[in-house]
């Protein structure tokens, strides 16, 4: 059985996609007229698309639920990429027994991942679970973008830091790029389970309090990173070029390991190992969210 939340989330997308497109990228003559609304119109899509308009008006309308054969033409006729694609079957194939809207235990970090970053001393690390709460965090961590144990347990987000903290504009020298990426990983765990009440709380916390985060949330959905490069400039360190990874841990799939490294023998490297060592002063120990 479809989630109707789902129905209206995947027809919000074509939506979306349809609007970035132009006559002119999927073949369709110019009459030159000046068009009410931006990119295709529902009748062209529908017709590009082999279905009727009104079909197609009711997939967008989140009415009516869609054959795999249609997402496989609407893949085409709205030249998704490949993470677009993945991002429409994952919507399309939700159960509504298993997104039904309820809150969960508040996570705690794993043992194991716990053990792991006491290890990890001259590598910044911190574990992330759902919606990007930072559930723990090395010593390390903290030093490199902010004391998080001075953080309220309950404001302790990534994504609510990064659009929140004016620190982290600072410290981020690609802020707009890292910004972007977790609207994108907040609309993917959103496509999982849209009616999630503590993540639609803060999607409306973030869209209030962000014009950057409300217009890229309202806007055709990003690929997500699961690994990439950040450019720092930090106040003790100076300016760092470190490469992060994430690790999904086995027994809890929803908490993942982040790690930062930056190439040996680099510039970026000894101000890490600098870092490293201003932070291994006792009141730099590390601390998680549960303690």
């Amino acid at each position: 059985m479809y989630s109707k939340a789902h129905l209206v989330e995947l027809g919000g997308f074509l939506k979306v996609c349809r609007a970035q497109l132009s006559p002119r990228t999927v073949g369709l003559p110019e009459s030159g007229a000046p068009r009410r609304v931006p990119g295709l119109r529902r009748e062209e899509v529908a017709q590009l698309a082999g279905i009727s308009t009104d079909r197609y008006t009711r997939l967008e309308q989140g009415r009516a639920s869609v054959p795999t054969s249609v997402l496989a033409t609407l893949v085409r006729v709205l030249h998704l990429d490949d993470d677009q694609r993945d991002h429409l079957f994952g919507l399309a194939a939700r159960d509504e027994d298993e997104c039904a809207p309820r809150r969960r235990p508040a996570q705690k970090v794993q043992p194991q991942l716990r053990r792991l970053l006491d290890e990890l001393t001259t590598t910044p690390a911190l574990v992330m679970g759902r919606h990007m709460d930072i559930l723990a965090w090395n010593a390390l961590a903290a030093a490199l973008l902010t004391d998080f144990g001075r953080v309220p347990e309950k404001k302790l987000n990534y994504a609510r830091l990064i659009f929140t903290d004016p620190r982290f504009r600072e410290l981020y020298l690609d802020w707009r790029t890292i910004a972007r990426s977790c609207v994108a990983q907040l609309r993917v765990e959103a496509a999982k389970c849209p009616g999630d009440p503590e993540l639609t709380a803060l999607v409306g916390e973030l869209s209030v309090a962000d014009a950057d985060f409300r217009q890229w949330w309202a806007g055709c959905p990003v690929p997500g990173l699961r690994v990439g490069t950040k450019r720092l400039r930090h106040p003790v360190a100076g300016d760092l070029t470190l490469d992060w990874d994430s690790l999904t841990c086995t027994a809890d799939p929803a908490q993942q390991l982040v790690v930062m490294t930056a190439e040996p023998g680099t510039p970026s490297h000894d101000g890490l190992r600098f870092l490293a060592s201003w932070a291994a002063a006792p009141h730099h120990r590390a601390r998680d969210a549960t303690a």
